[in-house]
């Protein structure tokens, strides 16, 4: 399964009506997701905090000859309250009645310390925004993904949230969490028809992974647009048995 994944290969159109929202959309994965996916025939809704970001990836993707128009959502993950959510989801079912996707890109690293010299006011940021945030916008989703055919949320993972490594607090504990809550939403929403798995997409060049390795050469790293396959294949038609699962994207 992790093969096909990785090496999956499409036709154009592979997307085309599906709704899919995505997040942190404005840097790295998420935006070059955001990009392909619009290629592909997706009405991609756009997550971030920063307007004038998402702007931009707004207007790359009115540039592509044939794309969809996008929309934006903006929502500050770290500070949003119920009612924020709530909202969120009204708005998207207002415009578009359902949503055929939901990927949940937006994360923090936080500090590479030691359990013993954690901040925990930063260990409660990071669990917030790389777990707990996901929860609840998962919650106010769950409704909208059921109302449409063959649904996907897919969570990142890490390979620091399958086997635990010294210095990766908070973040390594967040990823650890997102795997069980991919399992367990896939277990409660298969009968719905919804399919909940987790990519890792391994080292990649994006910001964050400069931040926790910053003496790395990252010029032997794949760029975001190298290692989408994972993510348009469980996006797509041909991961419809696919559920439950942790897959690679390298």
């Amino acid at each position: 399964m992790d093969i096909l994944a990785k090496d999956y290969t499409f036709g154009a159109g592979l997307l085309t009506d599906r709704i899919i929202m995505i997040t942190g959309a404005t840097d790295g994965i998420g935006r070059a997701l955001a990009v392909r996916a619009a290629e592909l025939g997706a009405r991609v809704i756009l997550h971030g905090r920063n307007v004038q970001r998402l702007e931009e990836v707004y207007d790359e993707i009115e540039a592509i000859d044939g794309a969809v128009r996008p929309s934006i959502a903006v929502l500050d993950l770290a500070s949003a309250d119920g009612d924020a959510y709530t909202s969120l989801a009204n708005s998207i079912d207002e415009e578009f009645g359902h949503l055929d996707g939901l990927v949940h890109n937006a994360g923090i690293l936080g500090d590479r310390h030691s359990i013993e010299q954690y901040d925990a006011v930063q260990w409660q940021q990071v669990m917030h925004v790389n777990l707990t945030a996901p929860f609840a916008l998962t919650q106010v989703l769950l409704p909208l993904l059921k109302k449409t055919q063959n649904p996907s949320i897919i969570f990142t993972s890490s390979g620091v949230g399958r086997q635990g490594k010294a210095f990766w607090g908070a973040y390594s504990v967040s990823k650890f969490g997102t795997e069980a809550l991919s399992q367990i939403l896939a277990a409660e929403n298969s009968p719905d028809g919804v399919r909940v798995n987790c990519i890792n997409p391994g080292p990649v060049r994006t910001k964050m992974r400069l931040a926790a390795y910053p003496a790395e050469d990252r010029d032997v790293l794949k760029g975001p647009q190298e290692i989408l396959s994972a993510y348009l294949y469980l996006l797509g038609p041909d991961s419809l048995e696919v559920n439950g699962q942790s897959l690679d994207a390298q």
